[in-house]
């Protein structure tokens, strides 16, 4: 239903930031809470951060809290996520995804049926 492209990533180096993009296409964005996730090479994807259909509500995994922010702008369609003091454990593909309303476990992760292609984000030590 919905189509989304995420965009931003790359190379840093430790203690830096990068902010991505994920642009929706397809239906009203407004219509879907968003997520971001990501996955590292040999290891399961992994929830990061989650904001309501608003913008009015987020979510965050431990082990990126207070280091990033998600936000959304529905009159653009887009969805960000604001990564900043990045560690090389951050290093992963980066996805993001949306769970259209009537839904449930959007804060968790739970539940998100469309998907991006990803964006590979590299720290360096």
């Amino acid at each position: 239903q919905v189509q989304l492209v995420e965009s931003g990533g790359g190379l840093v180096q430790a203690g830096g930031s990068l902010r991505l993009s994920c642009a929706a296409s397809g239906d009203t964005f407004r219509s879907y809470h968003m997520g971001w996730f990501r996955q590292a090479p040999g290891k399961e994807r992994e929830f990061v951060a989650a904001v309501n259909w608003s913008g009015g509500s987020t979510t965050y995994a431990d082990s990126v809290k207070g280091r990033f922010t998600i936000s959304r702008d529905n009159a653009k369609n887009t969805g960000h996520l604001q990564m900043n003091s990045l560690k090389p454990e951050d290093t992963a593909v980066y996805y993001c995804a949306a769970d259209r309303l009537p839904s449930s476990g959007w804060r968790t992760g739970v539940g998100y049926d469309y998907w991006g292609q990803g964006t590979q984000v590299t720290v360096s030590s």
